[in-house]
């Protein structure tokens, strides 16, 4: 090139930087339109006037709400004009509507689309289609990986603005007035300094010693370092406060002062920890980042008062907290600051501001952002979802407003225009009439060029496969807001699945697939269009069943317990979840490692007993351990029974369940621990073996163990504290005296029997069958086989032969016979003793709980629930475990459940929020306690 040439080029370029512009360069900003808060502009007109010095057209979309006035640009050279078409780059702050994205240019603004965010999906494929050259902010980063054109500081500016405003209202609410009730949100002042004064007046408020004294000391847990975190540290230091490190946090919470606040700050290094053990090391970190786990929910935020989030999350990066750690945090405990006549915190979490604003990011259960109109919510974890009541009576404040930094326009334009001015001059030289691989511009400005000729650029091709991954996840742990619904298959529909239908019935975006044998008994759970059925033989069609569970989310089985393994190994198989009510058999605790390993929830005892039983027993320990006491004893009892008015039969019974597993219950053996001693029972004796039962005489119950109750000195960790531990089962009086006249004549015999095979011989009646049992002519003489029956019979033989009498067994009624004596008389019995139409049934449970207090002093806790059916309604039996079911399955659909393999429901985070959505249905126990002398 000729030095003439070179001096007409240079005339024709103007040089900012090291990058050179050709001539004629032209800038549109774009009026932002995302919503009515958005003030910010991308430039300030003290730029704008820069570049138009340098020979920059700008070109500028009229707006009256930018912070900064359209004259003002006007004044700085800009051009105000609609169409920005002869641009060569177009500017905003936040996303362009897809019907305004002129084709073919390049622009420049946070797009959110480098997580495959579902939301801005559409525009991604639209910006592509038209070839657009899209550069993106967020991924304007230096050579250290730290971006450099950001709005952080002032991001973090607001956000501790507003959650100090929403501190003051929601602790108002708790019973508190606080200096922090007099500061407003950060759009409330003109500026930075205004909002500074406010602070300094309410720190002079708490340095005089002014904060009640029952809320202990407060502490702000600030994550990360970067801009957002130093943007919110920068106003709280307005405050009389001090900083402590993660190591001194227990301490604080136990003895801190309350004429100050108290700061910490926490980096990655303070909670990343890797799997494999060792000490975090940053560069693995950043490339592995799935080989770590995050301790911040169990080390750092049990001491928090406020959390200020403001971290980067990745798609693999541990979460900070999950939703089963929020269960944890927001769980009620002692509060040791407690004044008399004054109102105590729920729980000491009282606010979260997640200023990093990621829906389901590193704080899993903030899964929708607020807004600045809008900005707070209360966050219930037992109920796993949010209200804007402020004086709602648990539950964590949240502030997770996406653009904090629009409250505090002004500043925050000016500052990003300052960062992102001198590359400008590059972004012009990005112009889509530009070969990409060519570009003269910087590399931090390259780099961060997402969209190239209808093609993501290579930087971000990942774009594409995290899409496909995210379309992939038809089912399991889907975290794609908007997809299908989610999709439940249920196994059975007996006794107890109608409330469980009724459940889902009033449930979004969940559809629920009843599979049965029965197509009548599938039909009639279809009570909603979310509900479907199909029949299906479990036993013959386990390829359609295996089928059915790969299509769907979760698959709850109420299907008699020896079809759980089966049914477990396909879900395994295809990585489903399962929920069941049932208790967990050997043979499935045995696929506790393969479910593990395969990333599965399989809960099982998830009905009433088991299931609310161990709910509320673990509520009750775990409250007399967290306050230092000793759990001595534990008699548990539970039944289900006919209500008193409806128990006109021998057994005093009608059954509400499988009448072949009540029948069957009573041959297992039991074991149980009484005053320290092992009382072991043999297989069928059970029911000689009564346990005496001194609680709600007006029943007239008797009760007798139920299997092994040692084991749960484990499951339940009382370890050899606990000097009585018994399970029980409850019946009426003269239940015992009719099931033994059952078993003396051989019908609870589970042998299959040519006698009770309906394919041998001629129709049976059930005097004709007893004779046969008892080894007589068939047409023996009705009185004579009552007298030879009763020969059979131990005890009471007047009371035995009358059971036997009036449940017809030496009637002329032709047996329906099964295959075995037990299998016939229990469905002989289910039709027998049905609760006929405007009956109900009653459901009895009751824990008698010794305690040793840390001073010695003994309590016995008793639990009572009591629940009766409805009359023309559900039965209390179907209620307690259809219902329990239900919410328990629905947890693990919605990941508020997330440990893996075979599992009860025995842990806090369990436990608390099932109890209290049963609570919900009325269906709850009372809690009482007494002073007791020591044994």
């Amino acid at each position: 090139m000729t030095l003439q040439r070179l001096v007409r080029s240079a005339r024709e370029s103007v040089r900012y930087g090291s990058s050179f512009v050709k001539k004629n360069p032209i800038l549109g900003i774009r009026r932002e339109t995302i919503n009515a808060w958005e003030r910010r502009a991308p430039l300030a007109p003290v730029h704008v006037k820069k570049l138009t010095k340098q020979g920059v057209k700008v070109l500028i979309q009229p707006s009256n709400r930018r912070a900064y006035p359209i004259q003002d640009y006007v004044a700085a050279g800009a051009v105000v004009q609609e169409d920005l078409s002869e641009a060569q780059l177009i500017i905003s702050v936040k996303q362009v509507p897809i019907d305004q994205l002129i084709p073919e240019k390049a622009y420049a603004f946070f797009s959110h689309t480098i997580k495959a965010q579902a939301d801005n999906m559409d525009m991604l494929d639209s910006i592509l289609q038209r070839k657009i050259r899209l550069i993106d902010y967020e991924k304007m980063v230096d050579r250290k990986n730290k971006r450099i054109v950001m709005f952080g500081k002032w991001a973090g500016n607001a956000g501790f603005i507003d959650i100090l405003h929403g501190l003051g209202l929601r602790l108002l609410a708790l019973g508190h007035h606080t200096p922090f009730l007099h500061i407003g949100l950060a759009h409330n002042y003109s500026d930075s300094h205004m909002a500074i004064n406010a602070l300094r007046d309410a720190g002079y408020e708490i340095a005089l010693n002014k904060m009640p004294q029952s809320l202990g000391p407060l502490i702000f847990v600030f994550t990360g370092s970067g801009n957002v975190s130093q943007g919110a540290r920068e106003l709280f230091e307005h405050l009389p406060h001090e900083y402590v490190d993660v190591a001194t946090l227990p301490k604080v919470a136990k003895r801190g002062q309350t004429n100050k606040v108290y700061g910490c700050v926490v980096t990655r290094a303070d909670h990343m920890v890797p799997k494999a053990g060792g000490a975090f090391d940053k560069d693995e970190f950043e490339a592995h980042p799935e080989r770590y786990i995050s301790k911040f929910a169990t080390e750092i935020a049990p001491y928090a008062s406020v959390i200020v989030n403001g971290v980067y999350w990745g798609v693999n990066t541990p979460r900070l907290i999950t939703i089963p750690d929020a269960k944890n945090l927001l769980t009620p405990r002692g509060n040791r600051y407690e004044v008399p006549g004054c109102p105590t915190l729920p729980h000491r979490l009282i606010a979260l501001c997640d200023i990093s604003a990621d829906p389901g990011g590193s704080v899993e259960f903030m899964t929708e952002c607020t807004t600045i109109d809008k900005p707070f919510m209360i966050y219930d974890a037992d109920f796993n979802k949010s209200t804007d009541s402020f004086d709602y009576p648990s539950g964590c404040l949240v502030c997770s407003i996406d653009n904090m930094p629009a409250q505090m326009p002004i500043e925050a334009t000016e500052q990003f225009g300052n960062l992102l001015f001198p590359y400008i001059p590059d972004m012009l030289n990005c112009t889509t009439d530009q070969n990409f691989t060519r570009l003269q511009c910087r590399e931090e400005v390259k780099n961060a060029i997402i969209t190239s000729d209808g093609k993501l650029t290579p930087n971000f091709e990942y774009i594409a496969d995290l899409r496909a991954q995210k379309a992939s996840q038809s089912h399991h742990k889907s975290r794609v807001m908007g997809v299908d619904d989610k999709k439940v298959l249920l196994l059975g529909a007996g006794m107890v699945s109608g409330p469980f239908a009724d459940f889902y019935s009033k449930q979004d975006k969940v559809s629920l697939t009843v599979a049965t044998e029965s197509q009548h008994d599938g039909q009639k759970l279809c009570i909603s269009p979310n509900i479907s059925s199909v029949v299906v033989d479990v036993n013959r069609e386990q390829g359609v069943l295996e089928k059915m569970i790969g299509e769907h989310d979760l698959v709850v089985s109420l299907l008699p317990f020896t079809f759980h393994p089966m049914v477990a190994k396909m879900c395994i198989k295809n990585h489903t979840d399962m929920v069941t009510s049932s208790y967990v058999s050997p043979e499935l605790q045995a696929l506790d490692g393969a479910a593990k390993e395969a990333g599965i929830t399989i809960m099982n005892e998830s009905g009433l007993d088991p299931g609310i039983d161990h709910m509320l027993a673990m509520e009750c320990f775990d409250r007399v351990r967290e306050h230092g006491g000793k759990v001595t004893s534990f008699v548990s009892f539970c039944g289900g029974l006919p209500a008193p008015e409806s128990s006109d039969n021998p057994l005093r019974y009608k059954f509400s369940w499988s009448p072949k597993g009540v029948l069957m219950a009573l041959n297992n053996d039991a074991k149980y621990h009484h005053d320290g001693k092992l009382v072991e029972i043999g297989q069928g004796k059970v029911l000689d073996h009564l346990y005496p039962v001194d609680f709600m005489p007006g029943f007239n119950l008797i009760g007798y163990a139920n299997r092994d109750s040692t084991k749960y000195a484990d499951i339940y960790g009382l370890g050899s504290d606990c000097k009585t531990l018994l399970r029980g089962t409850l019946r009426y009086k003269g239940f015992v005296e009719a099931i033994k006249s059952l078993e003396a004549v051989g019908l609870l015999d589970a042998t299959p029997s040519v006698l009770f095979n309906s394919s041998q011989g001629p129709d049976l009646t059930w005097k004709q069958l007893m004779a046969s049992l008892l080894n007589q002519q068939t047409d023996i003489f009705p009185d004579s086989l009552r007298n030879i029956a009763a020969e059979r019979l131990s005890g009471n033989k007047k009371i035995g032969i009358a059971a036997l009498t009036d449940l017809g067994l030496f009637s002329d009624t032709v047996v329906d016979r099964k295959g075995s004596a037990v299998d016939t008389v229990a469905a002989y019995l289910a039709k027998v003793l049905k609760f006929n139409e405007g009956e109900r049934d009653l459901v009895v449970l009751n824990h008698d709980i010794g305690v040793q207090l840390q001073s010695g002093a003994h309590e016995k806790h008793r639990i009572s629930l009591v629940q009766y059916g409805e009359p023309r309604g559900f039965s209390a039996m179907s209620k307690t475990v259809g219902y329990t079911c239900a919410i328990v399955s629905q947890m693990v659909l919605n990941d508020e459940i997330q440990r893996h393999g075979v599992l009860r429901p025995v842990n806090a985070e369990v436990y608390r929020p099932v109890l209290k959505r049963l609570s919900d249905l009325d269906i709850a126990a009372v809690h009482t306690v007494t002073s007791t002398a020591e044994k």
